[in-house]
Protein backbone atom coordinates (compact mmCIF):
# COMPACT_ATOMS: atom_id res chain seq x y z
CA UNK A 1 0.00 0.00 0.00
CA UNK A 2 1.56 3.58 -0.98
CA UNK A 3 0.11 6.70 0.47
CA UNK A 4 -2.94 8.17 -1.09
CA UNK A 5 -3.01 10.03 -4.42
CA UNK A 6 -4.08 13.56 -2.28
CA UNK A 7 -1.49 12.53 0.31
CA UNK A 8 1.36 11.77 -2.13
CA UNK A 9 0.50 15.09 -4.11
CA UNK A 10 0.47 17.27 -1.34
CA UNK A 11 3.96 15.77 0.09
CA UNK A 12 5.28 16.11 -3.65
CA UNK A 13 3.84 19.47 -3.99
CA UNK A 14 5.60 21.12 -0.83
CA UNK A 15 8.97 19.20 -1.68
CA UNK A 16 8.41 17.00 1.36
CA UNK A 17 10.78 13.01 1.27
CA UNK A 18 12.53 10.45 3.11
CA UNK A 19 14.50 12.01 5.20
CA UNK A 20 12.92 15.78 5.21
CA UNK A 21 12.10 17.60 8.56
CA UNK A 22 8.50 18.54 8.73
CA UNK A 23 6.29 20.39 10.77
CA UNK A 24 2.51 18.66 11.16
CA UNK A 25 -0.49 20.40 12.39
CA UNK A 26 -3.60 18.33 12.76
CA UNK A 27 -6.27 18.70 15.36
CA UNK A 28 -4.97 21.09 17.68
CA UNK A 29 -1.39 19.33 18.22
CA UNK A 30 1.56 20.26 15.87
CA UNK A 31 4.70 17.69 15.85
CA UNK A 32 8.04 18.10 14.29
CA UNK A 33 10.41 15.13 13.34
CA UNK A 34 12.11 13.38 10.22
CA UNK A 35 9.83 11.88 7.33
CA UNK A 36 10.27 8.79 7.35
CA UNK A 37 9.45 5.59 4.44
CA UNK A 38 6.05 4.33 4.02
CA UNK A 39 5.23 1.04 4.43
CA UNK A 40 2.72 -1.44 3.31
CA UNK A 41 1.64 -2.06 6.84
CA UNK A 42 0.84 1.59 7.53
CA UNK A 43 -2.26 3.75 6.29
CA UNK A 44 -2.70 5.27 2.96
CA UNK A 45 -3.33 8.71 4.85
CA UNK A 46 -0.43 8.33 7.65
CA UNK A 47 2.71 9.89 8.03
CA UNK A 48 5.43 8.89 10.42
CA UNK A 49 7.42 11.32 11.94
CA UNK A 50 11.00 10.34 14.07
CA UNK A 51 10.34 12.94 16.28
CA UNK A 52 13.57 14.19 18.65
CA UNK A 53 13.51 12.29 21.28
CA UNK A 54 14.19 9.46 18.76
CA UNK A 55 10.65 7.40 18.87
CA UNK A 56 8.44 7.59 16.06
CA UNK A 57 4.67 8.52 15.66
CA UNK A 58 2.01 8.45 13.25
CA UNK A 59 0.02 11.30 12.33
CA UNK A 60 -3.16 11.17 9.92
CA UNK A 61 -2.98 13.58 7.16
CA UNK A 62 -6.84 14.93 6.60
CA UNK A 63 -8.89 18.15 5.34
CA UNK A 64 -6.90 20.30 8.03
CA UNK A 65 -3.85 18.75 8.48
CA UNK A 66 -1.09 22.24 7.48
CA UNK A 67 2.35 20.13 6.63
CA UNK A 68 5.53 22.15 5.86
CA UNK A 69 9.11 21.41 5.47
CA UNK A 70 11.81 22.73 7.50
CA UNK A 71 14.66 21.34 5.93
CA UNK A 72 16.34 18.31 4.82
CA UNK A 73 17.87 15.79 7.44
CA UNK A 74 20.98 13.81 6.11
CA UNK A 75 22.18 10.37 8.74
CA UNK A 76 24.28 11.85 11.69
CA UNK A 77 27.60 11.52 10.47
CA UNK A 78 30.51 11.86 13.19
CA UNK A 79 33.74 13.74 12.45
CA UNK A 80 36.87 12.16 13.49
CA UNK A 81 39.12 13.98 15.71
CA UNK A 82 42.95 13.57 15.02
CA UNK A 83 43.74 14.60 18.83
CA UNK A 84 47.46 13.55 20.11
CA UNK A 85 47.68 10.87 22.75
CA UNK A 86 47.94 12.45 26.45
CA UNK A 87 51.89 11.47 28.18
CA UNK A 88 50.85 9.03 31.09
CA UNK A 89 47.55 7.83 29.93
CA UNK A 90 47.05 3.85 29.64
CA UNK A 91 46.33 2.50 26.09
CA UNK A 92 42.78 1.54 25.00
CA UNK A 93 42.33 -0.71 21.86
CA UNK A 94 38.91 -0.11 20.53
CA UNK A 95 38.11 -2.94 17.82
CA UNK A 96 34.47 -2.28 16.17
CA UNK A 97 32.12 -5.35 14.71
CA UNK A 98 28.98 -3.70 13.63
CA UNK A 99 25.79 -3.87 15.81
CA UNK A 100 23.27 -1.24 16.83
CA UNK A 101 26.32 0.52 18.81
CA UNK A 102 27.65 1.37 14.51
CA UNK A 103 24.72 2.02 13.33
CA UNK A 104 22.45 4.63 11.92
CA UNK A 105 19.34 5.01 10.32
CA UNK A 106 18.94 4.68 6.95
CA UNK A 107 15.90 7.39 5.52
CA UNK A 108 15.48 5.11 2.63
CA UNK A 109 14.09 2.26 4.60
CA UNK A 110 13.53 3.19 7.78
CA UNK A 111 15.78 0.58 9.31
CA UNK A 112 19.49 0.48 11.29
CA UNK A 113 22.41 -0.28 9.04
CA UNK A 114 25.95 -0.64 9.87
CA UNK A 115 27.40 2.81 8.65
CA UNK A 116 30.08 4.19 11.14
CA UNK A 117 33.54 3.33 11.92
CA UNK A 118 34.97 2.52 15.08
CA UNK A 119 36.91 5.63 15.31
CA UNK A 120 33.79 7.73 14.97
CA UNK A 121 31.78 5.98 17.65
CA UNK A 122 35.01 6.77 19.84
CA UNK A 123 34.43 10.27 19.02
CA UNK A 124 30.80 10.81 19.98
CA UNK A 125 31.48 9.81 23.91
CA UNK A 126 32.63 12.83 25.61
CA UNK A 127 35.47 12.94 27.97
CA UNK A 128 36.84 9.54 26.65
CA UNK A 129 40.33 10.70 25.63
CA UNK A 130 40.90 12.20 29.27
CA UNK A 131 40.47 8.41 30.10
CA UNK A 132 42.77 6.89 28.03
CA UNK A 133 44.58 7.16 24.62
CA UNK A 134 42.47 5.66 22.01
CA UNK A 135 42.97 3.59 19.19
CA UNK A 136 40.43 2.20 16.74
CA UNK A 137 39.59 -0.27 14.24
CA UNK A 138 36.84 -1.73 12.41
CA UNK A 139 37.70 -5.42 12.18
CA UNK A 140 34.04 -6.43 10.48
CA UNK A 141 30.92 -4.64 10.24
CA UNK A 142 27.54 -6.73 10.59
CA UNK A 143 24.97 -7.15 12.64
CA UNK A 144 25.19 -9.45 15.91
CA UNK A 145 23.05 -12.60 14.34
CA UNK A 146 25.20 -12.98 11.33
CA UNK A 147 28.14 -13.32 13.72
CA UNK A 148 29.92 -16.85 13.50
CA UNK A 149 32.68 -18.70 14.27
CA UNK A 150 35.27 -17.03 11.96
CA UNK A 151 33.91 -13.94 13.22
CA UNK A 152 35.35 -15.29 16.67
CA UNK A 153 38.23 -16.75 15.53
CA UNK A 154 39.52 -13.61 13.96
CA UNK A 155 38.09 -11.62 16.88
CA UNK A 156 40.08 -13.45 19.60
CA UNK A 157 43.12 -13.11 16.98
CA UNK A 158 43.14 -9.23 16.71
CA UNK A 159 42.58 -9.18 20.56
CA UNK A 160 45.78 -11.29 21.04
CA UNK A 161 47.66 -8.65 18.89
CA UNK A 162 46.14 -5.99 20.06
CA UNK A 163 47.42 -6.92 23.71
CA UNK A 164 50.34 -8.46 22.66
CA UNK A 165 51.54 -5.20 20.82
CA UNK A 166 51.11 -2.85 24.24
CA UNK A 167 47.62 -2.41 24.38
CA UNK A 168 46.40 -1.53 28.58
CA UNK A 169 42.70 -3.01 27.30
CA UNK A 170 40.85 -3.67 24.01
CA UNK A 171 36.83 -2.54 23.83
CA UNK A 172 34.76 -4.43 21.47
CA UNK A 173 32.07 -2.59 19.91
CA UNK A 174 29.15 -5.42 19.11
CA UNK A 175 26.06 -5.97 18.32
CA UNK A 176 23.68 -6.82 21.63
CA UNK A 177 21.84 -9.92 20.39
CA UNK A 178 24.35 -12.75 20.51
CA UNK A 179 27.04 -10.35 22.53
CA UNK A 180 26.77 -13.10 24.98
CA UNK A 181 28.08 -15.94 22.38
CA UNK A 182 31.25 -13.79 21.58
CA UNK A 183 32.23 -13.09 25.38
CA UNK A 184 32.06 -16.79 26.21
CA UNK A 185 33.62 -17.59 23.10
CA UNK A 186 36.48 -15.27 23.55
CA UNK A 187 36.67 -15.94 26.91
CA UNK A 188 37.74 -19.79 26.01
CA UNK A 189 39.79 -18.88 23.08
CA UNK A 190 41.80 -16.31 25.42
CA UNK A 191 42.35 -18.55 28.40
CA UNK A 192 44.20 -16.65 30.76
CA UNK A 193 44.09 -13.53 29.18
CA UNK A 194 46.35 -10.68 31.61
CA UNK A 195 43.90 -7.72 30.23
CA UNK A 196 40.95 -6.79 30.52
CA UNK A 197 38.51 -7.35 27.43
CA UNK A 198 35.29 -5.65 27.45
CA UNK A 199 32.60 -6.19 24.98
CA UNK A 200 29.63 -2.50 24.86
CA UNK A 201 26.93 -2.55 22.78
CA UNK A 202 23.68 -0.53 22.72
CA UNK A 203 20.11 -0.86 22.79
CA UNK A 204 19.89 2.29 20.58
CA UNK A 205 21.82 4.12 18.04
CA UNK A 206 23.82 6.30 18.27
CA UNK A 207 22.01 9.11 15.69
CA UNK A 208 19.04 9.01 18.68
CA UNK A 209 18.73 11.05 21.64
CA UNK A 210 18.40 8.40 24.07
CA UNK A 211 21.15 6.76 22.91
CA UNK A 212 22.63 3.99 25.62
CA UNK A 213 26.13 4.02 23.28
CA UNK A 214 28.16 6.56 24.87
CA UNK A 215 27.34 6.02 28.47
CA UNK A 216 28.10 2.80 28.15
CA UNK A 217 31.39 2.64 26.22
CA UNK A 218 32.59 5.29 28.94
CA UNK A 219 31.54 3.33 31.11
CA UNK A 220 33.79 -0.31 29.81
CA UNK A 221 36.90 1.90 29.38
CA UNK A 222 36.68 3.65 33.30
CA UNK A 223 36.59 -0.31 34.09
CA UNK A 224 39.07 -1.41 31.80
CA UNK A 225 41.39 1.70 33.42
CA UNK A 226 40.57 1.88 37.38
CA UNK A 227 39.25 -1.58 37.92
CA UNK A 228 42.50 -3.40 36.99
CA UNK A 229 41.14 -6.36 36.60
CA UNK A 230 41.75 -9.18 33.64
CA UNK A 231 39.19 -11.40 32.15
CA UNK A 232 36.76 -10.81 29.56
CA UNK A 233 33.84 -8.73 30.34
CA UNK A 234 30.53 -7.36 29.29
CA UNK A 235 29.37 -3.97 30.44
CA UNK A 236 25.92 -2.49 29.71
CA UNK A 237 23.34 -0.30 31.25
CA UNK A 238 22.25 -1.67 35.09
CA UNK A 239 19.12 0.34 35.53
CA UNK A 240 17.01 2.28 33.32
CA UNK A 241 18.58 5.29 34.08
CA UNK A 242 22.28 6.70 33.39
CA UNK A 243 23.63 6.29 36.43
CA UNK A 244 24.71 2.71 36.82
CA UNK A 245 26.15 0.27 34.91
CA UNK A 246 26.66 -3.44 35.32
CA UNK A 247 30.09 -5.46 34.52
CA UNK A 248 29.30 -9.02 33.20
CA UNK A 249 31.73 -12.20 33.18
CA UNK A 250 31.58 -13.28 29.69
CA UNK A 251 30.39 -16.68 30.55
CA UNK A 252 28.00 -16.11 32.64
CA UNK A 253 26.02 -12.82 30.82
CA UNK A 254 22.75 -13.16 29.31
CA UNK A 255 20.49 -10.97 27.15
CA UNK A 256 16.96 -10.60 29.43
CA UNK A 257 14.56 -8.11 26.78
CA UNK A 258 14.44 -6.97 23.50
CA UNK A 259 14.67 -3.71 24.04
CA UNK A 260 15.40 -2.57 27.83
CA UNK A 261 19.02 -0.42 28.14
CA UNK A 262 19.27 -2.79 30.98
CA UNK A 263 18.92 -6.03 29.16
CA UNK A 264 21.64 -7.51 30.13
CA UNK A 265 21.94 -9.66 33.42
CA UNK A 266 24.41 -12.49 35.18
CA UNK A 267 22.95 -15.32 35.78
CA UNK A 268 23.52 -17.19 39.16
CA UNK A 269 26.59 -15.71 39.86
CA UNK A 270 26.32 -11.35 40.68
CA UNK A 271 27.80 -9.07 38.57
CA UNK A 272 31.69 -8.66 38.58
CA UNK A 273 31.49 -4.99 39.46
CA UNK A 274 29.10 -1.68 39.51
CA UNK A 275 30.37 1.21 37.70
CA UNK A 276 28.49 4.61 38.52
CA UNK A 277 28.11 7.52 36.42
CA UNK A 278 31.13 9.32 38.05
CA UNK A 279 33.53 6.49 37.62
CA UNK A 280 33.79 5.05 41.13
CA UNK A 281 34.04 1.19 40.84
CA UNK A 282 32.12 -0.84 43.36
CA UNK A 283 33.06 -4.86 42.90
CA UNK A 284 30.98 -8.12 43.54
CA UNK A 285 33.25 -10.57 42.89
CA UNK A 286 37.15 -10.88 43.37
CA UNK A 287 38.90 -10.93 39.68
CA UNK A 288 41.98 -11.64 38.40
CA UNK A 289 44.85 -8.92 38.71
CA UNK A 290 46.26 -7.73 35.41
CA UNK A 291 49.88 -8.72 34.86
CA UNK A 292 52.41 -8.28 31.99
CA UNK A 293 51.80 -11.36 30.45
CA UNK A 294 52.04 -12.62 26.59
CA UNK A 295 47.97 -13.63 25.49
CA UNK A 296 48.23 -16.95 22.90
CA UNK A 297 44.65 -17.53 21.54
CA UNK A 298 43.67 -21.13 21.06
CA UNK A 299 40.86 -20.39 18.07
CA UNK A 300 40.14 -24.33 17.23
CA UNK A 301 36.53 -25.11 17.35
CA UNK A 302 34.60 -28.20 16.56
CA UNK A 303 31.38 -27.07 14.54
CA UNK A 304 30.00 -30.12 14.27
CA UNK A 305 27.96 -28.67 16.98
CA UNK A 306 24.20 -28.46 17.72
CA UNK A 307 22.42 -27.06 20.62
CA UNK A 308 18.78 -27.65 21.10
CA UNK A 309 15.94 -27.37 23.04
CA UNK A 310 13.76 -29.86 24.67
CA UNK A 311 9.92 -29.41 24.55
CA UNK A 312 7.06 -31.78 25.80
CA UNK A 313 6.15 -34.30 23.27
CA UNK A 314 9.92 -33.89 21.31
CA UNK A 315 9.83 -36.79 18.13
CA UNK A 316 13.72 -38.01 18.45
CA UNK A 317 12.87 -39.21 14.88
CA UNK A 318 13.11 -35.52 13.72
CA UNK A 319 16.71 -35.13 15.74
CA UNK A 320 17.93 -38.16 14.78
CA UNK A 321 19.92 -37.24 11.57
CA UNK A 322 21.30 -34.24 13.08
CA UNK A 323 22.51 -35.59 16.52
CA UNK A 324 23.83 -38.80 14.85
CA UNK A 325 26.05 -36.44 13.14
CA UNK A 326 26.88 -34.20 15.27
CA UNK A 327 30.29 -34.48 17.35
CA UNK A 328 29.04 -32.35 20.24
CA UNK A 329 25.55 -31.72 21.64
CA UNK A 330 24.18 -30.05 23.68
CA UNK A 331 20.43 -29.84 24.97
CA UNK A 332 18.71 -27.15 27.15
CA UNK A 333 16.20 -29.52 28.61
CA UNK A 334 13.50 -28.79 31.59
CA UNK A 335 14.15 -27.98 35.34
CA UNK A 336 17.18 -30.24 36.44
CA UNK A 337 18.09 -30.99 33.11
CA UNK A 338 15.31 -33.28 31.61
CA UNK A 339 14.27 -34.55 28.52
CA UNK A 340 11.06 -36.63 27.96
CA UNK A 341 11.98 -40.65 28.65
CA UNK A 342 11.40 -41.01 24.37
CA UNK A 343 14.89 -38.85 23.78
CA UNK A 344 16.64 -41.20 26.39
CA UNK A 345 17.27 -44.13 23.63
CA UNK A 346 18.85 -41.59 20.83
CA UNK A 347 20.67 -39.97 23.38
CA UNK A 348 22.30 -43.05 23.98
CA UNK A 349 22.83 -43.74 20.76
CA UNK A 350 24.28 -40.74 20.00
CA UNK A 351 26.83 -41.25 22.82
CA UNK A 352 27.95 -44.83 21.94
CA UNK A 353 28.47 -43.01 18.28
CA UNK A 354 31.02 -41.09 20.18
CA UNK A 355 29.17 -37.55 20.30
CA UNK A 356 29.37 -35.98 23.84
CA UNK A 357 26.04 -34.95 25.12
CA UNK A 358 25.62 -31.78 27.53
CA UNK A 359 22.72 -31.28 29.55
CA UNK A 360 21.40 -27.42 30.87
CA UNK A 361 18.58 -26.41 31.75
CA UNK A 362 16.50 -23.72 30.41
CA UNK A 363 15.27 -22.13 33.83
CA UNK A 364 18.93 -20.49 33.36
CA UNK A 365 18.94 -19.70 37.43
CA UNK A 366 19.79 -22.92 39.47
CA UNK A 367 21.87 -25.51 38.30
CA UNK A 368 21.50 -29.32 37.06
CA UNK A 369 20.81 -32.44 38.84
CA UNK A 370 20.40 -35.33 37.40
CA UNK A 371 20.69 -38.01 40.02
CA UNK A 372 17.38 -36.52 41.51
CA UNK A 373 14.53 -38.59 39.32
CA UNK A 374 15.38 -41.84 37.26
CA UNK A 375 14.96 -40.01 34.01
CA UNK A 376 17.87 -37.83 34.61
CA UNK A 377 19.32 -41.28 36.19
CA UNK A 378 18.41 -42.84 32.88
CA UNK A 379 20.50 -39.93 30.85
CA UNK A 380 23.43 -40.09 32.67
CA UNK A 381 23.68 -43.76 32.12
CA UNK A 382 23.15 -43.16 28.46
CA UNK A 383 26.04 -40.93 28.44
CA UNK A 384 25.27 -37.56 28.95
CA UNK A 385 26.90 -35.23 31.58
CA UNK A 386 25.42 -32.20 33.44
CA UNK A 387 27.64 -28.81 34.06
CA UNK A 388 25.99 -27.65 37.07
CA UNK A 389 24.61 -24.13 35.81
CA UNK A 390 26.37 -22.92 32.77
CA UNK A 391 24.31 -21.24 30.47
CA UNK A 392 23.08 -23.40 27.22
CA UNK A 393 25.10 -21.32 24.95
CA UNK A 394 28.04 -20.60 26.95
CA UNK A 395 28.02 -25.16 27.04
CA UNK A 396 27.63 -24.67 23.44
CA UNK A 397 30.50 -23.02 22.63
CA UNK A 398 32.28 -24.34 25.30
CA UNK A 399 32.13 -27.73 23.78
CA UNK A 400 32.78 -26.29 20.52
CA UNK A 401 35.94 -25.31 21.57
CA UNK A 402 36.40 -28.61 24.37
CA UNK A 403 36.21 -30.88 21.11
CA UNK A 404 38.65 -28.94 19.09
CA UNK A 405 41.15 -28.82 22.21
CA UNK A 406 40.96 -32.51 23.09
CA UNK A 407 42.28 -35.38 21.63
CA UNK A 408 39.32 -37.81 21.97
CA UNK A 409 35.55 -37.41 23.36
CA UNK A 410 36.62 -38.42 26.69
CA UNK A 411 39.15 -35.16 27.28
CA UNK A 412 36.67 -32.83 25.80
CA UNK A 413 34.13 -34.24 29.01
CA UNK A 414 36.79 -33.45 31.31
CA UNK A 415 36.97 -30.21 29.85
CA UNK A 416 33.35 -29.94 30.28
CA UNK A 417 32.65 -30.56 33.45
CA UNK A 418 35.36 -28.59 35.05
CA UNK A 419 35.44 -25.15 35.33
CA UNK A 420 37.77 -22.51 33.06
CA UNK A 421 36.87 -19.55 32.93
CA UNK A 422 34.21 -18.96 35.76
CA UNK A 423 31.49 -20.55 33.63
CA UNK A 424 30.41 -23.18 36.26
CA UNK A 425 29.89 -23.79 39.75
CA UNK A 426 28.02 -25.02 42.54
CA UNK A 427 27.95 -21.78 45.07
CA UNK A 428 24.85 -20.62 45.42
CA UNK A 429 24.08 -16.78 45.67
CA UNK A 430 21.36 -14.97 47.14
CA UNK A 431 19.90 -12.36 45.64
CA UNK A 432 20.35 -8.84 46.62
Amino acid sequence: MSYSVSLSKLLEGIGAKEGSKLSVASKGKTYTGILMPHHDFSGKDIIVLKLSSGYNVGVKVGSGTEIKVLGQQEPRRIKESKEEGKPGLPKISFIGTGGTIASNTDYRTGALHPALSASEIVDIVPGLRDVANISAKMLFSVFSENMNVDHWQKLAEAVASEINGGADAVIILHGTDTMGYTAAALSFMLGDVPKPVVLVGAQRSPDRPSSDAPSNILAAARFCVSGRTAGVFVVMHKGLGDDLFAVHAGTRVRKMHTSRRDAFESINVPPVAIVDENGKIEFKMKGKDVTSEKVVAKTKMERSTILLQYYPGMDPALFEGIMMKSKGIVISGTGLGHVGESMVPLIKRACDNGSVVVITSQCLNGRTNLNVYDTGRDMLTAGAIAVLDMLPETAYVKLMWALANSKNAEGAKKLMMAPIAEEMGDRRFVDE
